[in-house]
């Protein structure tokens, strides 16, 4: 297990010490690169893409069309199983009725996000997006909820699903209940044909449980984006660049463990911009789930607006909601396009390409190992793909 600097903050009760990703930079190294040379291609059980995303199953920026989308330019777009699609025969009014609802400094209500998800999901729309995705070729993939997730899976899978994500806010390989029974994870996924991504998880011991399951990738983080109210309502916060490290060497740990068994990681969290997605990868992230920097695109089914999944929770939402904002450009172009600011919002990807290039590293495994420094606070450099305090 890592071992990270405690810190006492009162008598005789320590902390450890953490850090978010805008705390890390990139140290570019001896060598550069050609950016048309540089391949940012990962691969999930047989399923591979040009670029490292996985979508947030969050309705304002993921619908099947818009999944479709995603697919088509190297990412994985992933629909939620319990939103809108899944509620409503056509969810045209429902988006209409919350972007109307956004003020200019402001999301949609949290009532109006409560009454429309109120509606009860059905299994047959579930069945119908599922093959609306399949037909069109891409890999397809839903999200479903710990909660949910043994009613509504044999759904999914008879549809024909390619990947199954199992999300929360927090998920455990040991869930502890004393009314019900609990979902088993390792029984779960053991009986299952397709891979299945599991999270969020937040420190070494509970990315290495999940590996465990039988998972072929683990979501460290909690989802938390600028909008996101998780710390203010539940006092929970991870330092994601510290996270991603830590699942990192769990997954090393791992693959020693089974005799090669790697299990991918995927960042989520505060990544809104093309730094951020570099910073992630150089912590040791596979990949990225990314869904508030997707709400700029034109064909957001949101307009603009953007609520996270958890935003619309019956009794304890924890989800901001923002503001509309105009599109910066198709869908397309906010992945991989040119940029037409350099606010590192657009041409997503391609930055990163260009930071691979500028650091001299060829593919994404080889990026991983990146030296990485702690900017402001007098911190020396780390070695390859580690961070110091």
């Amino acid at each position: 297990m890592p071992v990270r600097d405690n810190v006492e903050i009162g008598l005789n009760r320590f902390a450890r010490r953490g850090y978010d990703l805008d705390e890390v930079s990139i140290v570019p190294s001896r060598r550069t690169r050609d950016h048309d040379d540089v391949s940012t291609a990962w691969q999930i059980d047989a399923f591979r893409f040009d670029i490292p995303l996985v979508t947030s199953p969050s309705d304002a920026v993921v619908s099947p069309a818009t999944a479709v989308a995603v697919g088509q330019a190297g990412g994985l777009g992933v629909l939620n199983a319990e939103g809108l699609w899944a509620r409503y025969d056509d969810p045209t009014d429902v988006l209409r009725r919350l972007r109307q609802a956004a003020g200019p400094d402001s999301g949609p209500p949290t009532a109006l996000l409560q009454e429309v998800y109120a509606e009860p999901v059905k299994a047959d729309l579930i069945a119908a997006r599922i093959k609306e995705m399949r037909e069109s070729g891409v890999t397809t993939a839903v999200r479903v909820s710990p909660q949910h997730t043994v009613s509504l899976a044999p759904t999914v899978l008879a549809a024909g699903v390619d990947l199954l994500v199992i999300q929360g806010t927090i998920v455990s390989a040991e869930h502890v209940t004393t009314t019900g029974e609990a979902l088993n994870l390792k029984e779960f996924i053991a009986d299952l044909d397709v891979p299945v991504i599991v999270g969020g998880a937040a420190d070494y011991q509970t990315a290495l449980h999940l590996m465990r399951t039988g998972a072929a990738g683990v979501i460290v983080g909690v989802g938390a984006d600028s909008w996101s109210t998780a710390d203010a309502v539940m006092g929970i916060r991870v330092p994601l660049a510290s996270a991603i490290a830590d699942a990192a060497a769990a997954r090393r740990d791992y693959l020693d463990e089974t005799g090669g068994r790697y299990v991918h990681v995927i960042a989520n969290g505060r990544i809104e911009t093309s730094g951020a997605i570099a910073r992630a990868l150089a912590c040791g992230a596979d990949a990225v789930q990314l869904g508030e920097p997707l709400r700029v695109a034109a064909e957001a089914p949101g307009g603009g607006v953007w609520w996270d999944s958890v935003a619309a929770h019956p009794r304890l939402p924890r989800g901001g909601t923002s503001a509309p904002v105009e599109p910066r450009g198709s869908l397309a172009d906010v992945l991989n396009g040119s940029a037409e600011s350099a606010d590192g919002r657009t041409n997503l990807f391609g930055a990163l390409r260009r930071t691979m290039a500028k650091t001299g590293y060829q593919n994404l495994k080889e990026f991983q190992r990146v030296d990485l420094v702690l900017g402001g606070n007098g911190a020396a450099v780390a070695g390859p793909g580690h961070l110091v305090g």
